[in-house]
């Protein structure tokens, strides 16, 4: 028989819907992620979690994507569009500007910022929001959640959705492709890589593979733009976690 919702109260419910009961409890949580874990039910689910965690609105994304141009860092959303498109720019910066070290240790600790005075809201809800980054395999993603003005959401609460936010999105199928970020690096890319790992100079990695010392340079800024990284070091402390070297 297919699992279609967990009971609450006397009603089932189905993550689909625009509206949820309340008072839904972890047991609730958990069986209905067990029973979809098979399927791609990736946006019924971050819905689950947003209404056990008490907030309003979800924002699933990719930080390895998110410097790319475009909403493709988007795992599923439902936020106004208007509010993904002015937050993307935040996540993008915010991102930009933190070290490997600082990326690590913000791993499912729950931080809070503040959106533009200019970026409209719906309803009732407050402008400050939450993120939490979380990683499934060798990808960091950000969940990011709005919550009602008056609303105070529990650190212990926000660390258990994104360990189960890690189970829903990671259990599903992603697209051919995309799974992984290495795959986005070419052959060149990762040689170069692999060098400067192993403390090669430009110069020196030129040598080693017959090509000019400004190609080397060309495409060891093409591997830190895609890692998201500022410096090498930061890019071998990437490949070296991601296991690329």
């Amino acid at each position: 028989m297919e699992y279609t919702g967990v009971e609450v109260a006397s009603e089932t419910y189905h993550p689909e819907a625009d509206t949820a009961p309340t008072a839904i409890t972890r047991e609730q949580v958990v069986r209905w992620l067990a029973g979809s874990a098979s399927a791609d039910k990736t946006p019924g689910a971050l819905r689950l979690l947003t209404e056990y965690v008490g907030a309003s609105h979800f924002l699933f994304a990719r930080c390895d994507l998110i410097q790319e141009q475009g909403l493709d860092f988007i795992v599923s959303s439902d936020f106004p569009f208007d509010v993904v498109r002015r937050i993307g720019v935040e996540l993008a910066s915010n991102y930009a500007r933190s070290t490997e070290l600082e990326k690590c240790l913000s791993l499912l600790t729950p931080t809070f910022a503040v959106l533009p005075e200019d970026v409209l809201l719906p309803g009732d809800v407050s402008r400050q929001y939450c993120s939490l980054a979380v990683c499934i395999g060798r990808t960091r993603y950000s969940l990011l959640l709005l919550f009602n003005e008056g609303i105070i959401l529990s650190q212990d609460r926000l660390r258990e959705v994104g360990l189960l936010a890690t189970y829903a999105v990671g259990s599903t199928a992603r697209p051919e492709g995309r799974a992984e970020r290495d795959f986005e690096l070419t052959e060149r890319e990762l040689e170069c890589l692999f060098w400067i790992a192993e403390g090669k100079t430009s110069d020196e990695i030129a040598m080693i593979l017959g090509i000019s010392r400004n190609t080397i340079n060309n495409y060891i800024t093409s591997v830190m733009r895609k890692t998201g990284t500022k410096t090498r070091s930061e890019a071998i402390a990437y490949a070296v976690r991601n296991n690329l070297v």
